[in-house]
């Protein structure tokens, strides 16, 4: 089923199409005709499934611009959710008028009180935030036609349920809610009994258990303009003898294609544009090695069974938890050892975060390649190649050459001329640095608290984004262990929590927060 065949109307689908979706999740094919179709719904499913574009193009599929009121408002347990939200409904929202504001704490109201008042069609805010509006008369709920409730077992952790009760109550009586939810215990079934419609359609989406685990996982944080020199930075380290390159976009796969095409790579795209013949040829030839790489969509590389892949590369991000588990399950067959590569905007961190929370599988952190880098893992390939070479008799018709090189050269000078030569005719890219530096360096820090003071991610997060304004973005690795935690941040942001945090008290204990010694 495509995107098509679920009601939409031309102007969503078309800037669904830009965001690179081929076909809809699972959550996405079930909820948004029952949505269309002016049900209530209760969503079970995990974060990462692609719940937002669930809700957020049916809502904006029906949008109608009346008398500057709030047209819907969706609701989220932190601000860095509420701007994910914000974002990706945006981006749905690409071909309409449509205004969105993400409201939060953490920020001065006052910039969005001024926001407020020019006019905004949906509000995707925290729960805190949107009942402060509401007690200063800035907003009115009386009118809204959504509302949604999102991570909702999220706000009953965070102890946002009463606050969410108070927000239902001051919301229209005829609007349509949904609710989604990665688990469903009592206090939200009471909500749900109690504030949704009898005819509610609840719509679970069970995950398949996919084992990843016979593939070792890494990420690349990159800067979105280097993403095609990380690519070839990592591929002249590693010189997988077989890889699929993911990417989003059926024009992605195009682009892509052709610049390796251009430096010297054995590669073919596959998408859902080519013809069957053409897909069944490309395929023939990677499966017989004809091919090193073959750059794909999600939907033309399923079913997709060749035994000797070696690398998986996510280029470009999946759309979900499912996208990335089938990408990755295409290495690592047959009970062989595999490689999974991801490449990762600071944008992207949060998202690859939940997939890693999802599949309860560690993704490790990896630093692109340097040209140093490059030049060892070159020169012990082409090393290796002499040795195995010097093995057999074939390299002895050269011998009266190098004899006669040797009259007029040093035979070491002539052997690392051809070593040079063959080094350079490998080099992918003309690279200018020697690294690739990110948009911001980490910091490790130690934090005095772990899980036997049932500290969580969720309850880090949420300290440290109160007591030091921290945005999620700047946050990276977190390590929680029985008496401490170490955690990974942008040097800005560490500043910040140094000043601010440290010394404070989260889950009822004072914290010391210092930078980590190379001891710990």
């Amino acid at each position: 089923m495509g995107f098509k065949e679920l009601g939409l109307r031309e102007k969503v689908l078309k800037a669904i199409d830009d965001m690179g979706f081929e076909e809809p999740s699972k959550i996405q094919a079930e909820v948004i005709p029952v949505i269309l179709e002016g049900f209530d719904v209760i969503g079970q499913a995990q974060t990462g499934t692609g719940k937002t574009l669930a809700f957020g193009a049916p809502i904006i599929d029906r949008f109608t611009e009346f008398d500057n009121k709030i047209y819907s408002i969706i609701l989220t347990p932190t601000r860095e959710l509420a701007i994910q939200v914000n974002d990706e409904l945006a981006r749905i929202a690409k071909y309409t008028d449509i205004k969105l504001l993400p409201v939060y704490g953490g920020t001065p109201i006052d910039r969005q009180i001024k926001a407020l008042k020019k006019g905004i069609d949906i509000i995707v805010g925290t729960p805190g935030r949107v009942l402060d509006l509401l007690r200063r008369n800035v907003i009115n709920l009386k009118d809204i036609h959504y509302l949604v409730i999102d991570e909702a077992d999220e706000m009953l952790d965070m102890g946002f349920i009463d606050d969410i009760e108070d927000l239902i109550k001051q919301c229209n009586i005829d609007r349509q809610t949904m609710m989604f939810s990665a688990t469903m215990p009592d206090e939200i079934r009471k909500l749900t009994k109690k504030y949704m419609k009898p005819d509610a359609k609840f719509i679970s989406i069970v995950k398949n258990t996919m084992t990843v685990s016979t593939v070792d996982q890494y990420y690349y944080e990159i800067k979105q303009e280097n993403r095609f020199e990380s690519l070839c930075r990592i591929l002249d380290v590693d010189e997988p003898s077989s890889a699929i390159i993911f990417c989003k976009t059926k024009k992605g796969v195009d682009e892509l294609t052709e610049a390796m095409q251009e430096r010297g790579y054995n590669v073919e795209g596959m998408h859902g544009d080519m013809n069957q013949s053409q897909r069944l040829n490309t395929l023939k030839k990677f499966r017989e090695g004809n091919l090193d790489f073959l750059v794909a969509t999600d939907v033309a590389a399923r079913g997709i069974d060749v035994e000797n892949i070696t690398h998986v590369i996510n280029y470009d991000m999946p759309q979900d938890v499912e996208s990335y588990v089938h990408r990755v399950g295409r290495t690592a067959r047959v009970n062989r050892k595999g490689t999974a590569y991801t490449l990762v905007t600071a944008r992207e961190y949060m998202a690859l975060k939940q997939i890693e929370q999802a599949i309860k599988c560690k993704i490790k952190r990896k630093e692109i390649p340097t040209i140093d880098d490059i030049f060892q893992a070159k020169y012990n390939n082409i090393l290796e190649r002499v040795k195995e070479t010097l093995t057999l008799e074939e390299y002895k018709k050269f011998v009266p050459l190098m004899v006669e090189l040797d009259e007029e050269f040093n035979l070491v000078d002539v052997a690392a001329a051809l070593m040079n030569m063959v080094y350079n005719k490998e080099l992918s890219y003309d690279y200018k640095e020697n690294s690739i530096s990110i948009e911001s360096k980490y910091v490790r820090l130690f934090i005095s608290a772990g899980r036997k003071d049932k500290l969580s991610h969720r309850q880090l997060l949420k300290f440290l984004s109160d007591t030091a304004d921290i945005d999620r973005r700047d946050i990276g690795d977190i390590e929680i262990y029985d008496k401490f935690t170490f955690i990974d941040v942008a040097e800005n942001a560490a500043k910040a929590i140094l000043k601010h945090s440290s010394g404070k008290i989260v889950g009822g204990k004072k914290i010391k927060v210092e930078v980590s010694s190379p001891k710990r």
